[in-house]
Protein backbone atom coordinates (compact mmCIF):
# COMPACT_ATOMS: atom_id res chain seq x y z
CA UNK A 1 0.00 0.00 0.00
CA UNK A 2 3.22 2.46 1.43
CA UNK A 3 4.28 1.86 -2.26
CA UNK A 4 1.77 2.04 -4.29
CA UNK A 5 0.65 5.78 -2.86
CA UNK A 6 4.54 6.52 -3.26
CA UNK A 7 4.29 5.90 -6.84
CA UNK A 8 0.82 7.62 -7.32
CA UNK A 9 2.39 10.93 -5.94
CA UNK A 10 5.39 10.62 -8.13
CA UNK A 11 3.35 10.50 -11.24
CA UNK A 12 1.42 13.35 -10.21
CA UNK A 13 4.22 15.14 -9.14
CA UNK A 14 5.46 14.35 -12.56
CA UNK A 15 2.12 15.35 -14.14
CA UNK A 16 2.59 19.06 -12.63
CA UNK A 17 6.07 19.27 -13.72
CA UNK A 18 5.27 18.72 -17.36
CA UNK A 19 2.22 20.78 -16.91
CA UNK A 20 4.41 23.46 -15.80
CA UNK A 21 6.97 23.02 -18.20
CA UNK A 22 4.54 23.43 -20.78
CA UNK A 23 3.02 26.04 -19.44
CA UNK A 24 6.63 27.90 -19.13
CA UNK A 25 7.51 27.31 -22.66
CA UNK A 26 4.15 28.65 -24.07
CA UNK A 27 3.65 31.84 -22.59
CA UNK A 28 6.97 33.50 -23.34
CA UNK A 29 7.10 32.14 -27.20
CA UNK A 30 3.07 32.59 -28.18
CA UNK A 31 3.83 36.37 -29.53
CA UNK A 32 6.24 34.58 -31.57
CA UNK A 33 3.63 32.77 -33.46
CA UNK A 34 0.17 34.07 -32.95
CA UNK A 35 -0.51 37.77 -32.99
CA UNK A 36 -2.17 37.95 -29.00
CA UNK A 37 -2.25 41.01 -26.50
CA UNK A 38 0.19 41.21 -23.73
CA UNK A 39 -2.47 40.52 -21.16
CA UNK A 40 -3.92 38.10 -22.93
CA UNK A 41 -0.82 35.14 -23.47
CA UNK A 42 -0.95 33.76 -20.03
CA UNK A 43 -4.73 32.98 -20.13
CA UNK A 44 -3.93 31.60 -24.41
CA UNK A 45 -0.79 29.91 -22.93
CA UNK A 46 -2.80 28.10 -19.83
CA UNK A 47 -5.65 26.51 -22.55
CA UNK A 48 -2.11 24.96 -24.33
CA UNK A 49 -0.41 23.50 -21.22
CA UNK A 50 -3.09 23.36 -18.44
CA UNK A 51 -5.47 20.55 -20.04
CA UNK A 52 -2.43 18.38 -19.51
CA UNK A 53 -2.67 18.23 -15.68
CA UNK A 54 -6.16 16.28 -16.71
CA UNK A 55 -4.22 13.23 -17.95
CA UNK A 56 -3.85 10.94 -15.20
CA UNK A 57 -7.06 11.83 -13.89
CA UNK A 58 -9.75 12.27 -17.09
CA UNK A 59 -7.93 12.20 -20.27
CA UNK A 60 -10.89 12.08 -21.63
CA UNK A 61 -12.34 15.48 -20.72
CA UNK A 62 -8.55 16.94 -20.57
CA UNK A 63 -8.63 16.31 -24.85
CA UNK A 64 -11.49 17.91 -25.22
CA UNK A 65 -10.39 21.36 -23.97
CA UNK A 66 -7.39 20.89 -25.50
CA UNK A 67 -9.74 20.53 -28.71
CA UNK A 68 -12.11 23.42 -28.11
CA UNK A 69 -9.26 25.76 -27.47
CA UNK A 70 -7.26 24.60 -30.30
CA UNK A 71 -10.01 25.34 -32.35
CA UNK A 72 -11.40 28.90 -31.17
CA UNK A 73 -7.07 29.87 -31.76
CA UNK A 74 -7.23 28.71 -35.01
CA UNK A 75 -10.41 30.55 -35.88
CA UNK A 76 -9.83 33.49 -33.73
CA UNK A 77 -6.27 34.17 -32.93
CA UNK A 78 -3.94 35.26 -36.12
CA UNK A 79 -0.80 33.65 -36.70
CA UNK A 80 2.81 35.67 -37.34
CA UNK A 81 3.31 36.13 -41.15
CA UNK A 82 6.33 33.55 -40.72
CA UNK A 83 4.66 30.82 -39.09
CA UNK A 84 2.35 28.12 -40.59
CA UNK A 85 1.75 26.19 -37.93
CA UNK A 86 -2.31 27.11 -36.18
CA UNK A 87 -1.25 26.45 -33.12
CA UNK A 88 1.74 26.00 -30.67
CA UNK A 89 4.20 22.81 -30.59
CA UNK A 90 3.39 22.98 -26.93
CA UNK A 91 -0.22 22.15 -27.76
CA UNK A 92 0.03 19.91 -30.50
CA UNK A 93 2.33 17.66 -27.40
CA UNK A 94 -0.55 17.87 -24.40
CA UNK A 95 -3.36 17.45 -27.24
CA UNK A 96 -1.62 14.13 -28.69
CA UNK A 97 -0.76 12.85 -25.17
CA UNK A 98 -4.38 13.32 -23.74
CA UNK A 99 -5.68 11.77 -27.22
CA UNK A 100 -3.31 8.88 -26.68
CA UNK A 101 -4.15 8.46 -23.11
CA UNK A 102 -7.93 8.78 -23.97
CA UNK A 103 -6.92 5.58 -26.35
CA UNK A 104 -5.58 3.74 -23.60
CA UNK A 105 -8.37 4.22 -21.00
CA UNK A 106 -11.53 5.53 -21.41
CA UNK A 107 -14.19 4.50 -23.19
CA UNK A 108 -14.09 2.97 -26.85
CA UNK A 109 -16.96 5.15 -28.02
CA UNK A 110 -14.85 8.68 -27.13
CA UNK A 111 -11.74 7.06 -28.53
CA UNK A 112 -13.70 7.16 -31.82
CA UNK A 113 -14.90 10.49 -31.18
CA UNK A 114 -11.48 11.89 -30.28
CA UNK A 115 -10.06 10.32 -33.16
CA UNK A 116 -12.76 11.55 -35.51
CA UNK A 117 -12.57 14.94 -34.21
CA UNK A 118 -8.86 15.67 -33.71
CA UNK A 119 -8.27 14.21 -37.41
CA UNK A 120 -10.86 16.45 -38.84
CA UNK A 121 -9.43 19.55 -36.38
CA UNK A 122 -5.75 18.91 -37.75
CA UNK A 123 -6.91 18.12 -41.43
CA UNK A 124 -8.93 21.08 -41.92
CA UNK A 125 -6.78 23.46 -39.64
CA UNK A 126 -3.52 22.30 -41.13
CA UNK A 127 -4.90 22.63 -44.91
CA UNK A 128 -5.99 26.07 -44.65
CA UNK A 129 -2.22 27.19 -43.69
CA UNK A 130 -0.55 28.66 -46.09
CA UNK A 131 3.43 26.61 -46.53
CA UNK A 132 1.88 23.42 -45.24
CA UNK A 133 0.78 22.14 -48.84
CA UNK A 134 -0.29 18.40 -49.28
CA UNK A 135 1.30 18.04 -45.19
CA UNK A 136 -1.94 18.92 -43.92
CA UNK A 137 -3.34 15.93 -45.51
CA UNK A 138 -1.02 13.50 -43.11
CA UNK A 139 -2.41 14.91 -39.89
CA UNK A 140 -5.41 12.76 -40.18
CA UNK A 141 -3.05 9.45 -40.85
CA UNK A 142 -0.78 10.62 -37.96
CA UNK A 143 -3.81 10.51 -35.63
CA UNK A 144 -5.49 7.32 -36.73
CA UNK A 145 -1.53 5.25 -36.34
CA UNK A 146 -1.72 7.25 -32.77
CA UNK A 147 -5.02 6.22 -31.65
CA UNK A 148 -4.31 3.12 -33.27
CA UNK A 149 -1.16 2.82 -31.15
CA UNK A 150 -3.27 3.29 -27.90
CA UNK A 151 -5.31 0.83 -28.65
CA UNK A 152 -3.12 -1.78 -29.02
CA UNK A 153 -1.47 -0.41 -25.35
CA UNK A 154 -4.71 -0.88 -23.93
CA UNK A 155 -5.43 -4.47 -25.41
CA UNK A 156 -1.95 -5.01 -24.43
CA UNK A 157 -2.72 -3.87 -20.54
CA UNK A 158 -5.84 -5.66 -20.47
CA UNK A 159 -4.74 -8.79 -21.66
CA UNK A 160 -1.87 -9.11 -19.06
CA UNK A 161 -4.43 -7.85 -16.48
CA UNK A 162 -6.86 -11.17 -17.00
CA UNK A 163 -3.74 -13.12 -17.18
CA UNK A 164 -2.91 -12.10 -14.09
CA UNK A 165 -6.82 -12.38 -12.32
CA UNK A 166 -6.63 -16.30 -13.92
CA UNK A 167 -3.71 -17.15 -12.50
CA UNK A 168 -5.16 -15.84 -8.78
CA UNK A 169 -8.26 -18.23 -9.59
CA UNK A 170 -6.49 -20.36 -10.11
CA UNK A 171 -3.98 -20.43 -7.06
CA UNK A 172 -6.94 -19.84 -5.10
CA UNK A 173 -8.64 -23.00 -6.60
CA UNK A 174 -5.44 -24.46 -6.25
CA UNK A 175 -5.38 -23.36 -2.03
CA UNK A 176 -9.00 -25.04 -2.45
CA UNK A 177 -8.09 -28.37 -3.66
CA UNK A 178 -5.70 -28.85 -0.90
CA UNK A 179 -8.06 -27.73 2.02
CA UNK A 180 -10.40 -30.47 0.35
CA UNK A 181 -7.96 -33.05 -0.01
CA UNK A 182 -6.50 -32.64 3.76
CA UNK A 183 -10.43 -32.63 4.68
CA UNK A 184 -10.66 -36.14 3.04
CA UNK A 185 -8.03 -37.18 4.61
CA UNK A 186 -8.69 -35.98 8.38
CA UNK A 187 -12.58 -37.74 7.07
CA UNK A 188 -10.81 -40.97 6.10
CA UNK A 189 -8.89 -41.05 9.46
CA UNK A 190 -11.54 -40.50 11.21
CA UNK A 191 -13.38 -43.05 9.38
CA UNK A 192 -10.72 -45.26 9.67
CA UNK A 193 -9.94 -45.27 13.39
CA UNK A 194 -12.67 -43.34 15.39
CA UNK A 195 -15.42 -44.60 13.89
CA UNK A 196 -14.38 -48.10 13.33
CA UNK A 197 -13.95 -48.57 16.69
CA UNK A 198 -16.93 -46.64 18.06
CA UNK A 199 -18.62 -49.02 16.24
CA UNK A 200 -16.90 -52.15 18.24
CA UNK A 201 -17.86 -50.61 21.23
CA UNK A 202 -21.72 -50.11 20.23
CA UNK A 203 -21.68 -54.11 18.84
CA UNK A 204 -19.89 -55.19 22.53
CA UNK A 205 -22.28 -53.09 24.38
CA UNK A 206 -24.94 -54.13 22.84
CA UNK A 207 -24.16 -58.60 22.61
CA UNK A 208 -22.67 -58.45 26.24
CA UNK A 209 -25.86 -59.87 27.82
CA UNK A 210 -25.87 -62.39 25.31
CA UNK A 211 -22.02 -63.64 25.54
CA UNK A 212 -21.46 -62.81 29.28
CA UNK A 213 -24.16 -64.80 31.91
CA UNK A 214 -25.62 -64.37 34.70
CA UNK A 215 -25.50 -60.37 34.47
CA UNK A 216 -27.06 -58.28 37.51
CA UNK A 217 -30.12 -56.03 36.33
CA UNK A 218 -27.64 -53.10 37.07
CA UNK A 219 -24.92 -54.55 34.54
CA UNK A 220 -27.25 -54.81 31.59
CA UNK A 221 -28.56 -51.48 32.06
CA UNK A 222 -25.23 -49.92 32.36
CA UNK A 223 -24.10 -51.47 28.96
CA UNK A 224 -27.38 -50.40 27.09
CA UNK A 225 -26.02 -46.78 28.63
CA UNK A 226 -22.94 -47.38 26.86
CA UNK A 227 -24.41 -48.71 23.71
CA UNK A 228 -26.81 -45.55 23.88
CA UNK A 229 -23.74 -42.96 23.92
CA UNK A 230 -21.67 -44.70 21.74
CA UNK A 231 -24.30 -44.77 19.08
CA UNK A 232 -24.72 -40.88 19.81
CA UNK A 233 -21.03 -40.11 19.42
CA UNK A 234 -21.19 -42.41 16.42
CA UNK A 235 -24.27 -40.28 14.76
CA UNK A 236 -22.19 -36.73 15.47
CA UNK A 237 -19.13 -38.62 14.06
CA UNK A 238 -20.87 -39.78 10.99
CA UNK A 239 -22.16 -36.18 10.51
CA UNK A 240 -18.44 -34.55 10.85
CA UNK A 241 -17.12 -36.90 8.37
CA UNK A 242 -20.30 -35.37 5.58
CA UNK A 243 -19.01 -32.08 6.61
CA UNK A 244 -15.57 -32.97 5.76
CA UNK A 245 -16.51 -34.82 2.84
CA UNK A 246 -18.41 -31.55 1.79
CA UNK A 247 -16.67 -28.60 -0.28
CA UNK A 248 -17.98 -26.78 2.91
CA UNK A 249 -21.55 -26.08 2.46
CA UNK A 250 -23.44 -27.97 5.83
CA UNK A 251 -26.22 -29.77 4.48
CA UNK A 252 -29.79 -28.60 5.27
CA UNK A 253 -30.92 -31.97 6.56
CA UNK A 254 -28.12 -32.65 8.35
CA UNK A 255 -29.76 -33.43 12.58
CA UNK A 256 -27.81 -31.00 14.90
CA UNK A 257 -28.32 -30.81 18.53
CA UNK A 258 -30.24 -27.52 19.77
CA UNK A 259 -30.33 -26.65 23.60
CA UNK A 260 -33.55 -28.82 24.46
CA UNK A 261 -31.17 -31.71 23.59
CA UNK A 262 -28.87 -30.02 26.51
CA UNK A 263 -31.12 -32.13 28.99
CA UNK A 264 -30.91 -35.56 26.98
CA UNK A 265 -27.33 -34.72 27.52
CA UNK A 266 -27.02 -34.63 31.04
CA UNK A 267 -28.90 -37.59 31.51
CA UNK A 268 -26.56 -39.34 29.40
CA UNK A 269 -23.68 -38.40 31.18
CA UNK A 270 -25.95 -39.25 34.68
CA UNK A 271 -26.70 -42.77 32.83
CA UNK A 272 -22.79 -42.72 32.33
CA UNK A 273 -21.94 -42.83 35.74
CA UNK A 274 -21.08 -38.68 36.48
CA UNK A 275 -22.80 -37.72 39.84
CA UNK A 276 -24.15 -34.46 38.03
CA UNK A 277 -27.08 -32.57 38.69
CA UNK A 278 -28.87 -29.17 36.95
CA UNK A 279 -31.10 -26.31 37.01
CA UNK A 280 -32.96 -25.12 34.38
CA UNK A 281 -34.05 -21.41 34.67
CA UNK A 282 -36.35 -20.46 31.65
CA UNK A 283 -37.67 -22.30 28.24
CA UNK A 284 -35.11 -23.93 26.47
CA UNK A 285 -37.04 -23.47 23.68
CA UNK A 286 -36.27 -20.12 22.56
CA UNK A 287 -32.80 -20.51 22.14
CA UNK A 288 -31.97 -20.32 18.69
CA UNK A 289 -30.50 -23.31 17.05
CA UNK A 290 -27.35 -21.91 16.03
CA UNK A 291 -26.46 -20.40 19.45
CA UNK A 292 -27.94 -24.34 20.82
CA UNK A 293 -25.97 -26.11 19.17
CA UNK A 294 -22.95 -23.62 20.32
CA UNK A 295 -24.13 -24.21 24.00
CA UNK A 296 -24.20 -27.96 23.47
CA UNK A 297 -20.83 -28.57 22.24
CA UNK A 298 -20.09 -25.94 25.00
CA UNK A 299 -21.44 -28.56 27.74
CA UNK A 300 -20.20 -31.34 25.82
CA UNK A 301 -16.76 -30.27 26.12
CA UNK A 302 -17.17 -28.89 29.79
CA UNK A 303 -18.60 -32.28 30.86
CA UNK A 304 -16.34 -34.05 29.26
CA UNK A 305 -13.48 -31.60 31.07
CA UNK A 306 -14.86 -32.44 34.29
CA UNK A 307 -15.19 -36.40 33.76
CA UNK A 308 -11.32 -36.46 32.55
CA UNK A 309 -9.47 -34.35 34.91
CA UNK A 310 -11.66 -34.53 38.29
CA UNK A 311 -12.87 -38.15 38.10
CA UNK A 312 -15.71 -39.17 40.59
CA UNK A 313 -16.65 -35.75 41.83
CA UNK A 314 -19.89 -33.70 41.48
CA UNK A 315 -20.87 -31.98 38.08
CA UNK A 316 -23.34 -28.73 38.80
CA UNK A 317 -24.79 -27.46 35.61
CA UNK A 318 -27.47 -24.51 35.47
CA UNK A 319 -28.93 -23.15 32.34
CA UNK A 320 -30.60 -19.35 32.28
CA UNK A 321 -32.89 -18.01 29.55
CA UNK A 322 -33.66 -14.39 30.64
CA UNK A 323 -33.37 -10.76 29.07
CA UNK A 324 -32.19 -11.93 25.86
CA UNK A 325 -29.19 -13.99 26.97
CA UNK A 326 -29.07 -17.67 27.68
CA UNK A 327 -25.91 -18.80 30.31
CA UNK A 328 -24.53 -21.79 31.22
CA UNK A 329 -22.57 -23.04 34.10
CA UNK A 330 -20.82 -25.84 34.41
CA UNK A 331 -18.64 -26.63 37.79
CA UNK A 332 -17.49 -29.58 39.31
CA UNK A 333 -16.22 -30.16 42.75
CA UNK A 334 -12.14 -30.55 44.30
CA UNK A 335 -10.68 -33.92 42.85
CA UNK A 336 -7.83 -35.59 44.82
CA UNK A 337 -5.94 -33.43 42.54
CA UNK A 338 -6.34 -29.76 42.50
CA UNK A 339 -7.43 -28.26 39.80
CA UNK A 340 -5.21 -25.80 37.74
CA UNK A 341 -5.27 -24.30 34.90
CA UNK A 342 -2.51 -25.24 32.68
CA UNK A 343 -0.98 -24.87 29.20
CA UNK A 344 -4.44 -23.40 27.36
CA UNK A 345 -5.51 -26.47 25.50
CA UNK A 346 -7.68 -27.18 22.40
CA UNK A 347 -11.00 -27.76 24.38
CA UNK A 348 -11.22 -24.84 26.40
CA UNK A 349 -9.85 -22.98 22.75
CA UNK A 350 -12.27 -24.04 20.90
CA UNK A 351 -15.10 -23.74 23.44
CA UNK A 352 -13.64 -19.54 23.66
CA UNK A 353 -13.82 -19.93 19.54
CA UNK A 354 -17.31 -20.42 19.70
CA UNK A 355 -18.63 -18.43 22.30
CA UNK A 356 -16.82 -15.25 20.70
CA UNK A 357 -18.35 -16.30 17.24
CA UNK A 358 -21.32 -15.21 18.76
CA UNK A 359 -20.61 -12.51 20.31
CA UNK A 360 -20.62 -14.35 23.73
CA UNK A 361 -18.64 -14.22 26.66
CA UNK A 362 -16.29 -17.46 28.08
CA UNK A 363 -14.91 -17.98 31.37
CA UNK A 364 -12.91 -21.29 32.43
CA UNK A 365 -10.92 -20.68 35.61
CA UNK A 366 -10.61 -22.85 38.99
CA UNK A 367 -12.55 -22.15 41.78
CA UNK A 368 -11.79 -20.96 45.08
CA UNK A 369 -12.82 -24.38 46.98
CA UNK A 370 -10.31 -26.20 44.60
CA UNK A 371 -13.06 -27.08 41.70
CA UNK A 372 -13.18 -25.82 38.11
CA UNK A 373 -15.91 -23.67 36.46
CA UNK A 374 -17.16 -22.74 32.96
CA UNK A 375 -19.04 -19.90 32.28
CA UNK A 376 -20.32 -18.85 28.64
CA UNK A 377 -22.91 -16.15 28.05
CA UNK A 378 -24.54 -16.03 24.39
CA UNK A 379 -27.30 -13.41 23.00
CA UNK A 380 -29.81 -14.95 21.80
CA UNK A 381 -29.94 -12.38 18.72
CA UNK A 382 -26.28 -13.33 17.73
CA UNK A 383 -25.74 -14.21 13.90
CA UNK A 384 -22.68 -16.37 13.91
CA UNK A 385 -19.65 -14.88 12.50
CA UNK A 386 -15.58 -15.67 12.47
CA UNK A 387 -13.75 -15.09 15.21
CA UNK A 388 -11.18 -12.37 15.08
CA UNK A 389 -8.45 -14.32 15.33
CA UNK A 390 -9.17 -16.43 11.89
CA UNK A 391 -11.26 -19.05 10.62
CA UNK A 392 -11.93 -22.26 12.59
CA UNK A 393 -9.75 -24.83 12.17
CA UNK A 394 -10.61 -28.63 12.05
CA UNK A 395 -9.68 -28.88 15.26
CA UNK A 396 -11.40 -26.54 17.08
CA UNK A 397 -14.42 -27.58 15.47
CA UNK A 398 -14.15 -30.54 16.88
CA UNK A 399 -13.31 -29.76 20.31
Amino acid sequence: MRDHNRRRWLLDGMTALVTGIFFAVAWPTLHLTHQVPAAAQPFIAGLAAFPFALIRVNPGLGWAISAASAAGIALIIPNQPDQHLPFQVVHILALFALLFCTAVRADIRLVLIGWGASAVLFGTAMARQDGLGSAGLAWPLAMTGLVAFGLLVRWLVLSRRALVEREEENELERARRAILEEKARIARDLHDVVAHHMSMVVVQAQTAPYRVGELSPAAVAEFESIGASARSALNEIRGMLGLLRSDGQLADHAPQPTAVDLLDLLAGARRAGVTIDWTVDGPLSEVPDTVGLALYRIAQESLSNASRHAPGTAVHVGLAVRAGIVQLTVANEPGTVPATIGAPGTGIAGMQARAAAFGGTFHAAPRPDGGFEVRATLPLSAAFTLPATGPMTPTAVLA
